[in-house]
């Protein structure tokens, strides 16, 4: 029994370790939690949509978030390819063309992907306030009482 476990942990260690190695293989960007490998297919511009997003972050490591690369320098521009889905495929701005990013794989988690979320923040400045108006009130009321 302990050997079955030894060694499902090795694979599992095993398994993670050559994914993450993989981003270091190819170029790639993230979007959307979405991780697209780049490939050197130029896309006319006549086939170029709206912008969609840029990188944000530097992918130095496997450990990355948010609208990320680990080829492309923070604001370079992702695009839509018209006719193709962005969940297949983006355009990445490079050298005055575009070239073509095709879906890989989901993205890696990562904490800050839920702690830089607009929802995430939208929503903590509600409850502070929400929290913030009953104790306001819960010392007015108290002080009511008092006189």
């Amino acid at each position: 029994m302990k050997k079955i476990t030894l060694l499902s942990l090795l694979l599992a260690f095993t398994i993670s370790s050559s994914v993450q190695a993989i981003d270091w293989v190819i170029s790639f960007v993230v979007w959307e939690g979405n991780v697209y490998e780049v490939k050197k297919e130029v896309i006319e511009e006549r086939d170029i949509g709206k912008s969609i997003g840029e990188v944000k972050t530097e992918a130095t490591t496997s450990n990355y978030y948010g609208n990320a690369s680990n080829a492309y320098p923070i604001g370079t521009k992702y695009y839509e390819i018209k006719g193709i889905s962005t969940s297949d495929a983006i355009a990445v701005k490079e050298d005055n063309q575009w070239v073509k990013a095709v879906y890989f794989r989901k993205a890696p988690f990562h904490i800050m992907n839920i702690l830089t979320n607009q929802y995430f923040i939208f929503s903590i400045v509600i409850t502070a306030l929400i929290l913030i108006g009953f104790i306001f009130q819960k010392k007015i009321e108290s002080k009511n009482k008092g006189e």
